[in-house]
């Protein structure tokens, strides 16, 4: 390159460093002031940390683990997110690669036939054919200036941090649906259990009843009576099986099941397992910021973050972009002398650009980008918000709902009592069979009410793990 050259190359690169000390300062990124609880109201006082990554093991049930595991495999809706998160991935690393130098080459041959007849007239002996071999390697790159590239970069790494998050939120709420809706099923297993051993309890003591009543040593009254009470407890089977039906299709679909399978296959517990109470979770000293790493909060955080950086994008928009461009190769009209040295070819060009009026574009951009920003912020507070109170609830769910099964469990211990001794005053003569009845139709309601109870502890277990974004270390 000739000394001329070289010295127009160097002016425009102090053309370029003066420019640069003009640069805006980019905004810090805003983040609100947060006033956290110091700790979690009515937690008990004992505990143990629990797996992140596997935080429905606390239940003991190793069908439960098969379960989830097969859902967090197999469902769509965890697929998109997956998808997504791929996509985030691949707009990262489209960014990083606008602040490199883009370099490629270049092959050219064509052939083209001049006119005699126009007002141009040719020298005498210039051919009218002629042939143009051309090859280059090209290469152009944009001077970040104003971090105009790199803050697109660090947009769009921040989008893919809340692609994650958000992958993560619905892992977390993926395991807690399927949890619940197995607990639920189990449940009505139980209570189909309870109900189909009360119809047989039901139907021995009436075929006894009949042949009492053929001997006429009871009255018809009573037989009748029995005969009811024996309708009423089938009738509570179908809503049961039912019920159970839908939610098996429900938590097969959560599985991610096919079409075949949702309408065939059936979901069973581990053979011999029973449900029991659990002990409460979320130990004492556990601290309120833990729940500020649950998925969404992070994933609000970083949409936030992407924002902020959008608006230092929209700023520099007013100021001039600089790109350098050229290019080396060899051009001939022959290919045996493509390769020569007069053959050689080379150019090399900076171009700046000053947007000049843009008919307000430039600041609408900037207003956008603004408004998006503060409703980034709006939406980050308000998932903090959301956050905090679905904790509460949860606590105060899972302490309702063990005192509802103890309270349940100590009235079915208090109606079996009940019923041994309405059976003996019945037999003794002392009392009708409406009584005995009554007692045996509360208990199969307490008993009923309980596997309920025991249900909703276990599910208030399962959300309360949702709400916290899933165990602790």
């Amino acid at each position: 390159m000739s000394r001329p050259g070289i010295d127009r190359i160097a002016r425009a690169g102090m053309v370029a460093l003066v420019l640069a000390g003009c640069a805006p300062t980019p905004s810090a990124p805003v983040r609100p002031a947060l006033d956290l609880p110091a700790a979690w109201p009515g937690q008990p006082a004992t505990g143990k940390a629990i797996d992140v990554a596997r935080w429905w093991r606390i239940f003991g049930d190793s069908r439960l683990d098969q379960l989830v595991t097969e859902a967090l495999a197999n469902n769509l809706d965890l697929a998109m997110t997956i998808a997504r998160v791929d996509e985030a991935r691949g707009l990262l690393a489209q960014a990083d690669a606008d602040r490199m130098p883009l370099i490629d080459a270049t092959a050219q041959a064509d052939r083209s036939r001049v006119s005699r007849r126009t007002s141009v007239q040719q020298p005498a002996g210039t051919p009218t054919e002629r042939n143009n071999l051309r090859a280059t390697i090209n290469a152009s790159y944009e001077i970040d200036l104003w971090d105009r590239l790199r803050n697109a970069s660090a947009a769009a790494r921040a989008e893919l941090l809340a692609a994650e998050a958000a992958r993560d939120t619905v892992r977390i709420a993926l395991a807690a649906q399927a949890a619940q809706s197995y607990f639920t099923l189990r449940a009505l297993d139980a209570q189909l259990d309870v109900t189909r051993r009360s119809i047989g309890l039901r139907e021995r003591a009436l075929e006894l009843q009949r042949k009492r009543v053929e001997a006429g040593v009871l009255a018809e009254l009573d037989l009748r009576q029995l005969e009811a009470e024996l309708a009423a407890v089938r009738a509570q089977l179908a809503p049961l099986e039912g019920a159970r039906s839908r939610e098996e299709a429900a938590l097969a679909l959560l599985l991610g099941r096919s079409p075949r399978a949702i309408m065939a296959d059936t979901v069973v517990a581990e053979s011999g397992s029973t449900l029991a109470a659990l002990a409460a979770v979320v130990p004492a000293g556990l601290p309120s910021e833990l729940l500020l790493r649950r998925p969404d909060i992070v994933e609000a955080e970083q949409r936030l973050a992407a924002a902020n950086a959008r608006v230092a994008i929209a700023r520099v928009a007013h100021f001039p972009s600089i790109a350098l461009t050229g290019y080396l190769g060899v051009e001939s009209a022959a290919l045996g002398s493509l390769f020569s040295g007069p053959a050689g070819i080379w150019r090399a060009a900076l171009a700046l650009a000053q947007p000049i009026y843009a008919g307000g574009r430039l600041e609408v951009e900037i207003d956008i980008a603004t408004a998006r920003e503060r409703q980034a912020l709006a939406h980050y507070e308000s998932v903090i918000q959301s956050a905090f109170r679905d904790v509460r609830s949860a606590l105060a769910s899972q302490a309702q709902a063990r005192a509802s099964y103890d309270a349940e469990q100590a009235r079915i211990l208090a109606l079996q009592e009940s019923v041994r001794l309405a059976r003996l005053r019945y037999e003794g003569g002392l009392s009708s069979q409406l009584e005995l009845l009554d007692a045996e139709r509360n208990l199969l309601a307490a008993e009923i009410n309980r596997i309920d109870a025991l249900r909703a502890q276990h599910a208030a277990v399962a959300n309360l793990m949702h709400a916290l974004g899933g165990g602790w270390q």
